[in-house]
């Protein structure tokens, strides 16, 4: 009794730590960013940098809004392409392929999740982007280009890269994970439930939009969010296929900027305290966008539980 009491404890001290570990990291994270990021915050102001479209190293004027506009478009952008797919993949994996196909596709869907970042920038650079210049752009010149208020949004030209080819490569290195959870959380519904549905005479789409997606909504919204984070994080294929121009963009097809691409191309190149400070404090803003990402899903989540829906 004294063993297992002795191992009862121990097990419930290790996970304890382990708990705090977690903790401890990102409270350590979080202050040595903020840290480093004091220097710029006392030049410029916090909301001054975060507002500020003027980044001209030469100069010491520094201003995060190209950085963090480029981020938050291109991974809004991301989402928004990516999602619809990712859903529509694991429906037709869950409720549709036969099991031959099946296995075919969740492979691929699999091996899309484990190539390296690099390799899709690469990609991006040397394959994408002259696509895009040479049958893309010309398309949405002649269509998109001419409506109405939008039509800015696609106005310009570039060589390929840009905030649009970005945004595309970035929303194909997120679809497999939003695949895979949305994919495992449609299998966790019971097929009593289909079954039941089926037996009262409901289509598969009727299943489809009343039982499956309703009952796995804690597990899209999961995955939803866990692929905005990534694609909010994302380096190196970004960085290939951007344009790294620190300016706020008036349409898609132009170079831009965002926070991990400065981070990559120009913390190597920083040689002044207040240049680093900058990216330091470009860094810290990353993180809190990051945590404010992850937070705001999990109230949603907890939203939904609470009124029933999720």
């Amino acid at each position: 009794m004294k063993k297992r009491k002795f191992v009862d404890l121990f097990f419930s001290k290790l996970v304890l730590f382990s708990s705090l570990l977690v903790v401890l990291i990102f409270v350590l994270l979080f202050a040595v960013l903020y840290g480093e990021s004091r220097l710029a915050i006392e030049k410029f102001g916090f909301w001054k940098f975060v507002f500020s479209a003027s980044w001209n190293p030469p100069k010491e004027i520094f201003g995060g809004a190209p950085a963090i506009v480029g981020t938050l478009i291109s991974s809004a952008i991301a989402i928004f392409l990516a999602v619809p797919i990712a859903l529509g993949i694991a429906i037709f994996l869950t409720e549709v392929a036969p099991h031959s196909i099946r296995e075919v596709v969740k492979t691929a869907v699999e091996l899309l999740a484990v190539i390296p970042s690099i390799i899709y920038g690469m990609w991006g650079l040397f394959f994408f982007a002259p696509f895009m210049r040479d049958h893309v752009q010309p398309l949405i010149h002649k269509t998109l280009a001419k409506l109405p208020v939008i039509g800015v949004l696609f106005s310009g030209h570039s060589p390929g890269v840009g905030l649009l080819t970005a945004s595309i490569v970035l929303s194909i290195m997120i679809l497999p994970f939003t695949t895979s959870i949305a994919r495992e959380s449609f299998e966790l519904v019971p097929s009593i439930l289909k079954e039941s549905a089926y037996a009262l005479g409901a289509t598969k789409w009727d299943v489809l939009k009343d039982v499956v997606i309703p009952y796995a909504k804690t597990g899209i919204v999961g995955g939803v969010v866990l692929s905005l984070g990534r694609a909010l994080g994302e380096t190196m294929a970004v960085t290939f296929v951007m344009g790294n121009q620190p300016v706020i963009p008036h349409s898609l097809l132009l170079p831009a900027t965002s926070i991990t691409v400065t981070l990559a191309n120009e913390f190597t190149e920083a040689d002044t305290d207040i240049y680093l400070s900058s990216l330091f404090l470009l860094a810290f803003i990353l993180l809190v966008i990051s945590f404010l990402v992850i937070t705001a899903g999990k109230l949603l989540l907890l939203k939904g539980k609470s009124y029933g829906r999720i």
